[in-house]
């Protein structure tokens, strides 16, 4: 039974060294860090989980990769995850070798969750073509598939046009660190099966996951792909047996769970492992 941790806003305030090195410790197999890095002060966009205003507090994120940087570093099988990278709000050729050093140094933990953003405003401060934000994310992927699998890649898309470069380091997970999607968009299933190697979904009940893991096995089988080899990871859970349970009894792999901000060392150490004991 695998449980990662996911850090919660304002996800700055303890050092990502301390969490992960106590969260491996409890018994946690992965922590995981998410990105906004710059939330326009006005917005049109709904916040996905209530329709309503964005919090203010949605705007307190770190640096993913910097974090899980410093977590690397004080632990030796934490999984290191992004839950999620904003992948077009990012320009692949710097977001490959950022992924490939984190995979090295870490000796391969690197789990690189993926999505598209649903906060429009944000996406396009960064460059990103909101209308077609997945269409510009899986040329992205091509690309930083090539750029950890070619000694030398060259690429020629609509969105990204370069000519052949070398990109060192290569990942230590081959062909690359795990590619997990996140979201519940109509086609996500479809897009897990066809370009990556796993599901990051949120907000979902048993009941859709049990359907859900029955149509990825589907999808996966029709692709001539071992359905076994493509995981579900539901993130972002309440610390509660209860819903936790249900989850892996309708598939899922690994369980994200997510907690209450809480200001000092001492507090973040109880509470991960209430949170550990409490889905036991």
């Amino acid at each position: 039974m695998l449980i990662g941790l996911a850090i919660p806003l304002p996800a700055y305030t303890i050092d990502p060294a301390f969490m992960a090195a106590k969260a491996e410790a409890i018994g946690y197999d992965s922590i995981w860090y998410a990105e906004h890095p710059a939330v326009p002060v006005e917005s049109n966009s709904p916040f996905p989980s209530t329709g309503g205003e964005i919090p203010w507090t949605y705007s307190h994120f770190t640096d993913p990769y910097i974090a899980l940087a410093r977590a690397s570093a004080v632990t030796t099988t934490l999984k290191l995850g992004t839950g999620i990278t904003l992948v077009p709000q990012r320009n692949p050729l710097l977001l490959a070798k950022e992924v490939s050093t984190l995979d090295l140094y870490s000796g391969g933990r690197f789990l690189f969750g993926i999505g598209t953003g649903w906060l429009r405003e944000e996406v396009e401060i960064f460059g990103g073509d909101f209308p077609r934000r997945w269409t510009q994310t899986r040329e992205a992927l091509d690309v930083m598939k090539t750029l950890w699998t070619e000694e030398e890649a060259g690429f020629h898309g609509r969105y990204y046009d370069f000519p052949p470069v070398r990109s060192y380091p290569k990942p230590v997970q081959k062909p690359h660190p795990p590619i997990l999607i996140g979201g519940a968009a109509k086609n996500v299933l479809a897009r897990v099966v066809d370009h990556a190697d796993g599901w990051l979904p949120n907000r979902i009940t048993p009941q859709a996951l049990t359907e859900a893991r029955r149509e990825l096995d589907r999808l996966a089988g029709e692709a001539g792909r071992d359905p076994a080899s493509i995981t579900i990871s539901v993130y972002g859970q309440p610390p509660e047996r209860d819903i936790v349970q249900p989850l892996f009894e309708a598939g899922a792999d690994r369980v994200v769970l997510r907690g209450a901000h809480v200001g000092t060392e001492a507090e973040a150490e109880r509470q991960l492992e209430n949170m550990m004991a409490a889905v036991q």
